[in-house]
């Protein structure tokens, strides 16, 4: 196992923060505009004292060459009833990602920042890393471009 890799990534989203993190926090919104996401099904939610808990299992495309490979993992995302929320994924082989994602008011908007961790086997870290910043870093434009249609 390799790792932990850390990256921050983050976009100014002309949007209100609990309505950029309600948006956020729905996979449906993502798929939307995740790169490599093909599909999101929600497989349970859990309230808890301070707001919930929701699994999924999320269908993704990843690029390798000429060839495209189907991976399903479960990602969880740990939403409480304000500040950031939690979101971890869990793929095959021991790929993990783990983030704290903040939504904070700044003039016109917010800004959302990924803070993320990743951890997978040595022969697979760079890529993943890669692959994933790439596709987060687009989500987050996504979500950005959606805001700004609205305006």
């Amino acid at each position: 196992m390799a790792g932990p890799v850390e990256r921050v990534l983050s976009e100014d989203v002309p949007g209100a923060p609990d309505d950029v993190r309600a948006h956020y926090v729905d996979l449906d919104n993502i798929k939307d505009v995740h790169p490599l996401m093909v599909s999101v099904e929600s497989l349970s939610r859990t309230d808890t004292s301070d707001g919930y808990i929701q699994v999924y299992r999320v269908r993704d495309r990843i690029p390798l060459g000429i060839a495209t490979l189907p991976i399903t993992y479960t990602a969880r995302l740990e939403v409480p009833s304000v500040g950031p929320v939690l979101t971890e994924s869990r793929q095959f082989p021991a790929v993990q990602l783990c983030s704290v994602v903040s939504f904070d008011p700044i003039p016109g908007g917010t800004r959302l920042t990924e803070r993320i961790r990743f951890t997978a086997p040595w022969p697979l870290l760079a890529v993943t890393v890669r692959q994933a910043v790439d596709a987060h870093n687009e989500m987050l434009a996504g979500i950005r471009r959606t805001f700004e249609a609205r305006i």
